[in-house]
């Protein structure tokens, strides 16, 4: 009875089981699973992602999957497990930016939204998926590390700190005679211009410098025309392109979505329509099937976008734009206070140190004091001596001067009766006198000495009193004196200091033309003062680092790349050049390739 009831409890298990399957999504951000329910199609799936990351910005994302030598994009009205995929759990997809737009600074409104495009961008650079030039790889390493680090700090970030960081593509890295420390020299130098960019800011630089690549945003396949010439179709947001295969830069055709009426296949043949019914329809012919319902995919959903772009916001786009206003607003406002705060923490911290300078100084003038003290009652002392010394001598010499005279006396009272007697008493008279003499002197000499000796005292003493006038001035004034603060430089913590943004307001009038129009004005002045100083920028990087490149290293596309810039041409101005054609006389240049 119990195994029996054991069988029908793991049955209903297994039953439950198999309505559910498990899904691994990879973002360029983090990994996630999802449970998920057999019934679900690929838009409750992509739903699902899109709630869990916070994203709005929907409609340039989807959900990618590996199939056999190529990839393919989950469709949102097929059941997920309906599709030609690998079915073992967990089922690998990849969640990624499927439509890119034309201007990221003016289309992409979330903060989310530039992350997630801004971290797939720069991988596709990375691997190379991405052209991009050496002087261009090093700028836009420079706004990496200045979103992932923030500002520099020399204390902080010091040579060595991008040893282990992947900045730059390996075809780059080994085009040049340099060292890993000159490549991060060049980077931290630019790195160190981006000061006051905040992480969403030097993202979107990031986007605006690599959206002017050529290869940005294009959708690569192999293709053939109605001669059976093999050629590359590239599908990006403005439009369709023909490539040479050997030349993923420059195309050769162009066809704007507004030019296209209708895109259908059949089989591996793909059918385009120009807007212009006078225009032949062209045709082409792609490997296999699957490439052709990927192409179609990716089509239908730029040529969408590309409309879109060109009409009024959809209501939830523009709440969603305001929205952002009003957060970029705030985060301004509290970007300016943190700043006014660090600003009145540094001068508070140089008031502190600069007293705390001062006071040492303070102290180091008193212990001199001290010792000037010591040594001039050390002096004092040793002078005091010497005079008592000097007093004494001149004493002694004038007690032996006056035994000479008495001596000289005696000698004069004594009566010598021979001559020889007296000659020798006159001599000796003579040279008692000579030594009178002499002593007299040494005793005046002495004397003066002493004097001397007892100015030098009086002097000392005077230096000693000075000493300790100076040493009491010292000690008795105030070991640091207060600089005045204005009210505008107290520190933030201090009780008085108030920060109010309730007179903060927008008011944005679509009534206000005149002023629309001011400001369209300044932002292109803006816009293209920004153009010149990064073609600047481009242009001392490019110089920099010219001599160290090893020529017999490049690429077909350096050279393809190197040849458009000597010859001035960009991915605006070739594109501008193609689209000058008509319609019906570029679908001829095609079918004749």
């Amino acid at each position: 009875m119990a195994s029996a009831i054991a069988s029908k409890m793991g049955l209903s298990l297994r039953r439950k089981q198999a309505k559910t399957f498990n899904v691994q999504i990879a973002t360029m951000d983090a990994d996630m699973e999802f449970s998920c329910e057999v019934k679900w199609k690929g838009k409750d799936l992509f739903d699902r992602v899109c709630r869990t990351i916070g994203l709005r910005e929907t409609w340039f994302f989807g959900l990618q999957y590996s199939v056999k030598d190529s990839v393919a994009w989950l469709k949102m009205d097929k059941k997920v497990l309906d599709h030609d995929m690998p079915k073992e759990e967990p089922i690998m997809l990849y969640f990624l930016a499927k439509f890119y737009p034309e201007n990221a600074e003016e289309e992409l409104v979330q903060d989310i939204t530039q992350h997630l495009f801004f971290l797939q961008v720069k991988r596709k650079i990375l691997e190379e998926e991405i052209y991009c030039p050496p002087e261009a790889s090093v700028l836009l390493a420079s706004y990496a590390v200045q979103a992932k680090y923030g500002d520099y700090d020399p204390n902080v970030h010091k040579p060595g700190f991008l040893a282990q960081e992947e900045l730059l593509p390996k075809r780059v890295i080994n085009l040049y005679q340099m060292t890993p420390e000159m490549w991060e020299e060049r980077i931290t130098a630019c790195y160190a211009e981006h000061r006051g960019r905040t992480r969403d800011e030097a993202e979107m630089e990031y986007l605006k410098i690599a959206q002017d690549l050529e290869m940005y945003g294009v959708n690569y396949f192999f293709i053939r025309n109605k001669k059976g010439t093999n050629l590359l179709l590239g599908v990006d947001a403005v439009g369709l392109h023909i490539y040479d295969p050997d030349n993923k830069l420059t195309p050769k055709i162009s066809f704007l979505w507004n030019e296209i009426r209708n895109i259908s296949y059949s089989d591996k043949e793909f059918a385009i329509k120009p807007l212009d019914k006078k225009t032949n329809v062209f045709k082409f012919n792609s490997s296999k099937l699957r490439v052709n319902k990927l192409i179609l995919q990716l089509c239908i959903g730029n040529h969408d976008l590309f409309m879109r772009r060109r009409r009024v916001d959809s209501l939830e786009v523009q709440q969603m734009k305001a929205q952002a206003r009003e957060e970029r607003a705030r985060k301004q406002v509290d970007r300016q206070r943190l700043e006014r705060e660090k600003q009145l923490r540094e001068e508070a911290e140089r008031v502190r140190d600069e007293l705390e300078r001062r006071l040492l100084q303070l102290q180091d003038e008193a212990h001199m004091a001290n010792e000037a003290l010591l040594r001039s009652e050390e002096t004092a002392d040793l002078l005091a001596e010497k005079a008592q010394i000097a007093e004494e001598e001149a004493k002694l010499l004038a007690q032996k001067a006056a035994e000479a005279e008495q001596e000289i006396q005696r000698v004069k009272v004594t009566a010598i009766r021979t001559e020889e007697e007296r000659r020798l008493m006159e001599q000796k008279m003579l040279e008692a006198e000579m030594m009178a003499l002499k002593m007299a002197e040494e005793s005046e000499r002495r004397a003066k000495e002493a004097d001397q000796l007892k100015q030098d005292l009086h002097k000392a003493r005077e230096s000693e009193r000075r000493a300790k006038n100076k040493l009491l001035e010292i000690t008795s004034r105030s070991p640091y004196t207060p600089l005045p603060l204005s009210a505008n430089a107290m520190p933030p913590d201090i009780p008085s200091f108030n920060f109010s943004t309730e007179n903060l307001s927008f008011d944005f009038k679509d009534t206000d033309m005149k002023r629309l129009s001011m400001e369209i004005e300044k932002e292109k002045v803006e816009y293209m003062e920004k153009s010149k100083h990064l073609q600047v920028q481009l242009n001392e990087l490019k110089t920099e680092i010219e001599s160290l490149k090893l020529r017999e290293r490049e690429t077909p596309l350096d050279i393809l790349h190197n040849e458009n810039t000597e010859k001035g041409n960009s991915k605006q101005s070739n594109f501008k050049k193609l689209t000058l054609q008509s319609t019906k006389s570029r679908v001829a240049c095609f079918e004749e390739l």
